[in-house]
């Protein structure tokens, strides 16, 4: 055994541990607080334990059904600004509350408009024999003077302002059903579809052609919302048109089968929930066989008459908007800060109770949170749930938490595109980010109905779609398998997206969302399968808890910069001899 070397020169060694402990303390003060890692792991590193922890909690002990009850049953539809909008939002407070969530308070995205609310709403056909219609006010209608009886008038669809000529002097004192007969399908298709092995392949395809309209992706040609919205104004101008002429009231087919779709895409103009443009006549919708037995009936000079009664009530005309947040703080040191988000909307429209669109959303949020609270779950970045008011009109609540915390757009503000909605307008200019921008991981989204979650788009990521793809190996046999490079569109997801953040929707079973359910009567409790109401909030959760336990935040797509699109068109000027003509 060779003797161990002893250094001979003890004020040397004292200064080797004096530097050596000087080194420790600044590596253990580093250790406190570690620098977060950048580099994108090849194989993702998954808690199985802890995942099948959260699928026993969401599938045996689920709270789900008694939220679906508590919010479509008790409070009802939830209109934006309406005082069954504050009840719901005093409810999911008092929820998120009680299952021990953080920093859970209300947010304002600011003023939104009048508030209203139908008390209620009946039509009689009193001649030439009786009958009683289902009916619905449209959103914002004003009342009618109580209960009126009066003859039927069938006024057909006007297209341009001359076309009210013909009408003048005509009007006094009648109903106007107005627009032109339904025709219905007598062999209608099931209400009730299924995404197929075959529809699955067709999504995780990327579209070549770019079209993804069959995933709600909106179009972009700013001359066709121009167009869209010019003829919402010309509405406007109908529904003052009936008015001066003093009509008691206007009728409108609203579907077919006993589903009446009642929104403002009914009512005399988009913005009717604005002052400026309140509704001036009074109108509801009603059934297509109402409607066209009626229209039948006065095309062939059979008078009709009606018992006519359109309750509805206003508040104040600069109402707030609000959204719910609340958290599970992160308890990671080094990542606590950064956020992982999951929501979705929490107002409908006023015929059904709103379950599918989107209190389905907002409940299987609230349930993936309760899961996560109830297995006392500790995630490394903070998880928060916003629950947002105004997707309906033009997704204020998600548009105003991205433009409050973490970036500002500028949109186009020449005349002919104010009339469209901001969100649908061109972008004209750099985004101007903020700090928290650099903190949000993601935000995961649920709004096309109760259906259960068979996938999630990527919106174009490839690095995403390689990391959920292995996220869903675990969760295969629950139907999730598909994971897609596609787009999806039309809700609270894109303002995420658009500030060059991670907006994510997840790819549901359609059920009867888009044939029966959304934006109708039929939007109730009914609608709904307990079965995957469990499996979409177990598949949030998980998700969730992924992607707050992940070493790096997900990788992001390019930041979007719509101020280079002048620049980029440039380029043609040297390819096409007259592009630049």
């Amino acid at each position: 055994m060779r003797e161990p070397c002893v250094p001979y020169d003890l004020r040397a060694m004292k200064l080797f541990l004096a530097c050596l402990a000087i080194s420790l303390c600044a590596f253990a003060a580093d250790k406190s607080k570690p620098t977060p890692s950048t580099t994108q792991p090849a194989t993702e590193v998954l808690d199985l334990e802890t995942i099948a922890r959260i699928r026993d909690e969401g599938f045996n002990h689920s709270h789900i059904m008694e939220y679906a009850s508590g919010l479509f049953d008790d409070i009802g539809p939830r209109l934006t600004g309406s005082p069954d909008f504050a009840r719901a939002e005093k409810w999911s407070l008092d929820q998120l509350q009680r299952m021990g969530a953080a920093n859970v308070h209300s947010e304002s995205w600011g003023e939104f408009g009048m508030g209203w609310r139908q008390l209620g709403t009946s039509v009689v056909m009193t001649a030439p024999s009786t009958a009683t219609f289902l009916a619905q006010a449209t959103p914002w209608s004003p009342a009618t003077s109580g209960e009126v009886t009066a003859d039927v008038i069938a006024v057909p669809t006007l297209k341009e302002e001359k076309d009210f000529e013909k009408w003048k002097g005509k009007l006094a004192g009648k109903i106007v059903l107005y627009g032109d007969e339904p025709k219905i399908n007598p062999d209608p298709p099931n209400l009730l579809v299924h995404l197929d092995k075959a529809k699955l392949d067709h999504f995780r395809s990327y579209p070549l052609d770019g079209n993804q309209s069959d995933s709600f992706v909106l179009p972009t040609d700013p001359a066709m919302w121009e167009k869209q919205f010019k003829d919402d104004a010309f509405k406007e101008k109908v529904g003052r048109f009936f008015a001066d002429e003093r009509a008691a009231a206007v009728l409108r087919s609203g579907g077919p089968g006993g589903v009446i779709h009642d929104d403002t895409n009914l009512s005399f103009g988009w913005y009717v929930y604005r002052p400026e443009h309140k509704q001036t006549i009074a109108e509801a919708v009603i059934a297509n066989e109402a409607f066209g037995r009626m229209h039948r009936l006065v095309s062939h000079n059979v008078p009709v008459s009606v018992r006519l009664n359109i309750a509805t009530q206003f508040f104040g005309d600069h109402e707030p908007g609000n959204s719910v947040i609340a958290e599970i703080p992160g308890s990671d040191p080094a990542l606590k800060d950064e956020v992982v988000m999951l929501g979705g909307h929490l107002d409908c429209w006023i015929a059904g109770t709103g379950a599918t669109d989107d209190g389905a959303g907002a409940i299987i949020a609230l349930e993936a949170l309760r899961i996560l609270r109830a297995l006392n779950i500790q995630p490394r970045r903070t998880i928060r749930v916003g629950l947002w008011g105004g997707e309906e009109q033009g997704l204020f609540g998600s548009a105003g938490y991205v433009s409050s915390h973490f970036a500002t757009l500028s949109y186009s503000t020449k005349p002919e595109e104010l009339l469209v909605p901001e969100f649908l307008r061109q972008e004209t200019g750099p985004i101007k980010i903020k700090p928290e921008h650099a903190k949000l991981d993601a935000y995961f989204n649920t709004d096309n109905g109760g259906g259960k979650f068979l996938g999630i788009f990527t919106e174009g990521n490839s690095a995403v779609q390689s990391i959920f793809q292995q996220w869903a190996a675990p969760i295969s046999d629950l139907g999730f398998t598909t994971v897609t490079m596609r787009n999806t569109g039309s809700t609270d997801h894109e303002p995420f997206n658009e500030a060059g953040l991670l907006g994510f929707q997840f790819l549901q079973d359609p059920r009867d969302y888009e044939t029966r359910s959304a934006h109708t009567n039929q939007d109730t409790y009914e609608r709904l399968s307990e079965p995957d109401l469990k499996q979409a909030a177990v598949v949030m959760a998980i998700f969730v808890y992924n992607t707050a336990q992940r070493d790096t935040m997900l990788p992001r797509n390019p930041l979007p910069h719509p101020e280079l699109n002048e620049q980029l068109a440039k380029p043609l000027e040297g390819i096409y001899p007259d592009a630049a003509k």
